[in-house]
């Protein structure tokens, strides 16, 4: 990786590109800093740190804490992956959008126009719930409309111009802008992290105690990271036959090739869905100021993310059960709307190709459905184990850090994506040299 940096670093169309993504990370830094006007972020971030603890660690870790000290950009790119998500599900089920998204280039500027339209009533939506909420909770000095107004504006606004910010990126930088904002959001929360390790595990301790202590967050965090790196770049290959066929006095074709399926086919999809899916209804109580007893009370205890793997409260825990059981479904839900194997099949029928000892058409479609049903389930275990690993040390060991599973996975996978497209580009360059030559 540092020698493919070093080596784009040398090339001046691709420094510039660096150079211009690193001046677009800064900017996205400074605005997750900026207040917003004539509201009391302190009191704010008070109120959620101590209502809400750790259960909102995803949340703050994909806005860099912007969300915490509620910054102008207080949503970050939160509504652009919450509609880029939407408009993905409707492509399957609305026959319009899945024309625009056969129609290749063209479709897909169709497709991004809408995601952006979604992504502002989306930031609309959400800004106006946090000013109505916090002002319900008195949060707010005057809660007015006109306080409410500005609220909503300036999240409005923060979250719509990060998004400009990350086509900025993807158009004249390097990477997916988007992706490569959601990993410095991640990034910029670990070293806070790594202090809080060190405060309550190392800070203070015998000298005995720190070499366990470091030892220990060491393989856990370098075990994590090393895991998730396997699980992104896992993949079963399945080996396609073409036959050959005769072009004037020629014989073509004939070669063999692979079909690579990704065994994390669906990425963090299922992890977001899913801590979604539960985070929801906290939002919703602690947005109204509800306290319920009882069982609504124990749910609500099941549902935080923080109450699971607590010693002295095991059957909270059941939360974490039903948070595993809904990321393996949402992991298949995914991998069906977004791999479609009677469309693979038919497209490598077209082109004369098949998987050897099985024939085409049914045959080869039912094939591929039992493979994939088997890479989705080891797929969906390994994201489980990634996610209960946080999870399981905050509960047991109150280690509480916002970087977890998902956000390792992420940070692998746009890491990984980045180095391939630099690497990518360097070898246009080069062979667009060597052709000039």
């Amino acid at each position: 990786m540092f020698e493919t940096l070093r080596n784009a670093l040398k090339v001046k169309d691709i420094r510039k590109k660096l150079l211009f993504t690193l001046f677009i990370l800064i900017i996205t830094r400074l605005g997750s800093q900026l207040p917003i006007p004539g509201i009391d972020s302190a009191r704010i971030s008070e109120y959620l740190n101590s209502l809400l603890g750790d259960s909102f660690n995803l949340l703050n870790s994909f806005t860099g804490g912007s969300f915490e000290s509620m910054s102008v950009f207080a949503l970050n790119v939160t509504p652009y992956i919450t509609s880029s998500i939407i408009i993905q599900l409707l492509t399957i089920a609305i026959p319009a959008l899945e024309e625009m998204h056969r129609d290749g280039e063209d479709g897909r500027k169709k497709i991004n126009n809408i995601t952006r339209f979604v992504t502002l009533a989306l930031a609309v939506l959400e800004s106006a719930g946090l000013a109505i909420g916090f002002g319900r909770q008195g949060l707010l000095s005057d809660f007015s409309p006109l306080i409410v107004i500005e609220m909503v504006v300036c999240l409005t606004a923060g979250a719509v111009f990060v998004m400009w910010l990350g086509e900025q990126i993807t158009d004249k930088g390097v990477g997916n802008g988007i992706s490569i904002i959601l990993l410095i959001n991640i990034v910029s929360r670990i070293p806070g992290d790594l202090y809080s390790l060190y405060q309550q595990f190392i800070e203070g301790k015998q000298i005995g105690g720190i070499v366990i202590a470091v030892a220990v967050i060491l393989v856990i965090i370098i075990g994590t990271f090393v895991l998730t790196i396997l699980l992104n770049d896992a993949e079963r290959r399945i080996p396609v036959q073409y036959s050959k066929k005769l072009q004037g006095r020629k014989q073509i074709g004939g070669q063999g090739s692979v079909l690579p399926v990704k065994v994390n086919t669906a990425s963090v999809i299922p992890i977001i869905f899913s801590s979604s899916l539960l985070q929801f209804p906290l939002v919703i109580q602690q947005l109204v100021g509800a306290n319920p007893d009882g069982i609504p009370g124990f749910i609500f205890a099941c549902l935080n993310q923080a109450n699971w793997c607590d010693p002295e409260h095991p059957e909270r825990s059941v939360g974490l059960v039903v948070y595993l059981l809904l990321t393996v479904l949402f992991a298949y839900f995914y991998t069906s709307i977004t791999f479609n194997p009677l469309e693979i099949a038919n497209n490598m029928k077209k082109q004369g190709g098949f998987i050897p000892g099985i024939r085409p058409g049914k045959p080869t479609v039912d094939y591929l459905n039992s493979i994939l049903n088997y890479i989705i389930f080891v797929g969906a275990i390994g994201l489980c184990i990634i996610a209960v690993i946080p999870i399981f040390f905050n509960g047991v060991f109150g280690a509480n850090v916002s970087f977890g599973g998902t956000s390792l996975i992420i940070i692998a996978g746009v890491v990984l994506e980045t180095i391939k497209q630099i690497e990518s580009q360097m070898l246009v360059r080069h062979y667009t040299g060597f052709l000039s030559d």
